[in-house]
């Protein structure tokens, strides 16, 4: 049995995999890691299933333990990991031994790290996934934020050789991002000028944004309220325009309906781009069809 220990636990540190499948009508969050593709490859380095879980650091990393012997890899943001002292090195496979400290700074660019362990997770699952959700996590039997103190164990599987992913694939983190979008349920709702000033505004990532959703500064012009809209459902990538106009991109653990209404959706692979972001990152949109992607 390999553990980890929480010395710890850093800004805001879960557990996460692929998410919560099956109880979106019973308004219980998707979840899960809100960058997909860096939970992915770490899992793929350690020839883990996808949906093995990882540990989702944001903005400042934990502080770790080891107790035995097993594996480890690191992706995402770069949060200037240090195993016993020394770099540890992102995006390949990291042997650890007993007694080895991995700790984790702040991230310069990009919001979101992952630490993935070779092996079977055993920590409490709910509603068949490991995934923490943030407005649920004062319910009885969700799981909720990593705290000092905390052990993780997982049973180890065979050592692989070390695997390294290649550096022309790693992402590349910014303060600036293009997203790409398709139109919203009612994106006829807004006129063109209205529209034109999504498209042409840099909007600004606001601090009050959180694996809820990403609210934006920046307003579209001559924006107004057309009454009261019936609650409808919404998917991670989702964005809503609030009374002030002001864009709302929903991700892993937004509700599942609202009314404000829709004008766009992320690109399903620009999500991870939206989970890298942090406060005080600029971001525009771009239109694009299905037949774009």
């Amino acid at each position: 049995m390999f553990k980890i220990n929480i010395l710890k636990p850093g800004l805001f540190t879960t557990l996460q995999d692929l998410g919560r499948i099956g109880h979106q009508d019973a308004g219980i969050p998707f979840s899960g890691a809100m960058d997909k593709e860096a939970h992915k490859i770490a899992n793929e380095l350690l020839d883990n299933p996808h949906a093995t879980p990882t540990i989702e650091m944001t903005l400042k990393g934990a502080e770790f333990e080891f107790e035995g012997e097993g594996q480890i890899a690191i992706t995402g943001a770069d949060m200037h990991a240090e195993l016993n002292a020394k770099p540890a090195p992102m995006y390949q496979t990291i042997d650890v031994k007993y007694g080895d400290k991995l700790v984790f700074h702040q991230s310069d660019l990009g919001c979101r790290t992952y630490l993935a362990v070779k092996g079977e997770w055993t920590s409490t699952q709910w509603l068949k996934s490991f995934s923490a959700v943030s407005n649920l996590m004062n319910i009885e039997g969700v799981p909720g934020q990593l705290k000092a103190g905390n052990i993780i164990e997982i049973e180890t599987s065979n050592f692989i050789e070390r695997r390294t992913y290649p550096l022309a694939l790693r992402p590349i983190y910014s303060s600036c991002y293009i997203l790409r979008v398709v139109s919203g349920p009612e994106f006829e709702q807004f006129d063109i000028q209205q529209i034109q000033s999504f498209f042409d505004t840099t909007f600004e990532v606001s601090a009050d944004s959180n694996r809820m959703g990403y609210r934006l500064k920046g307003n579209i012009e001559h924006y107004e309220p057309q009454g009261e809209e019936i609650s409808s459902g919404i998917v991670e990538g989702t964005i809503q325009i609030t009374n002030s106009g002001e864009p709302i991109i929903l991700t892993s653990d937004a509700q599942t309906t609202g009314g404000y209404p829709r004008i766009a959706n992320v690109v399903s692979e620009d999500l991870s781009i939206v989970a890298q972001m942090k406060a005080g990152d600029e971001v525009r949109f771009m239109l694009v069809s299905l037949s774009d992607l």
